[in-house]
């Protein structure tokens, strides 16, 4: 079975040392899930799999028992060309991702060329309740909804959102404070009406301040909105 090749192959790829490191990044999970294969390899891997006539049978086998297996199965559907394929698997996936690295690894190409169809599924992400659904729905309005495409109506999505999940509220500041480099003047008023919750308001003062899209000026003032 493919799915069995796969992880024999992981693991002549392994790295423990990097298996460890990885772990700690991760403290929620289990330390015995992590194999140890560096992302650059796990990317190559999944270029040579995508295409392969059998992937189904690991992309359906789920869920994965290593942290591993998911990091190769985002690529895989990052690499993905048929867009209602991709999005059939992505949400078919989904569910079963449960840590940040998976959930921010995944960023399938194809999508920026059917964002109108995207926008849709987002909305039902953020919906969902589920963590690493919202956190994904957020990267992908971050990702592809800041440019040509923004509309304000996005950012007021993201700030209605009111978690206990730190990996939620962490997207939500990181999701404004690159809004602010690329809208400042459309989305700035979150934080002058403090529209968001104390936590990520403060949080995405910290994470624009840190960013060289910013400027000298911008950062300033930004710093006098902070909650005490």
């Amino acid at each position: 079975m493919l799915k069995d090749e796969i992880v024999k192959e992981l693991f002549a790829l392994r790295d423990e040392k990097y298996g460890e490191f990885q772990s700690k990044l991760i403290p929620t999970a289990d330390p015995g899930i992590f194999i140890g294969v560096r992302t650059p390899e796990l990317r190559k891997y999944a270029k040579q799999l995508v295409n392969n006539e059998n992937i189904h049978e690991f992309l359906n086998d789920l869920p994965h028992r290593y942290f591993d297996e998911n990091q190769l199965h985002a690529f895989i559907l990052s690499a993905m060309k048929d867009y209602e394929r991709c999005m059939t698997e992505v949400c078919r996936f989904l569910p079963y991702v449960d840590n940040w690295a998976t959930c921010d690894q995944m960023s399938p190409k194809v999508f920026k060329k059917h964002r109108p169809e995207l926008l849709d599924h987002i909305k039902e992400w953020l919906d969902s309740g589920e963590t690493y659904t919202v956190r994904f729905a957020i990267g992908m309005l971050m990702e592809h909804f800041l440019d040509e495409d923004f509309d304000p109506a996005y950012p007021e999505m993201v700030s209605r959102i009111r978690s206990d999940e730190y990996y939620v509220n962490m997207m939500t500041a990181w999701y404004f404070a690159t809004a602010l480099a690329k809208q400042y003047e459309a989305v700035l008023f979150y934080l002058t009406e403090h529209r968001l919750d104390k936590w990520t308001h403060n949080k995405t003062i910290q994470k624009a301040v840190e960013s060289y899209r910013i400027t000298d000026e911008q950062k300033a003032y930004l710093k006098e909105l902070r909650s005490k």
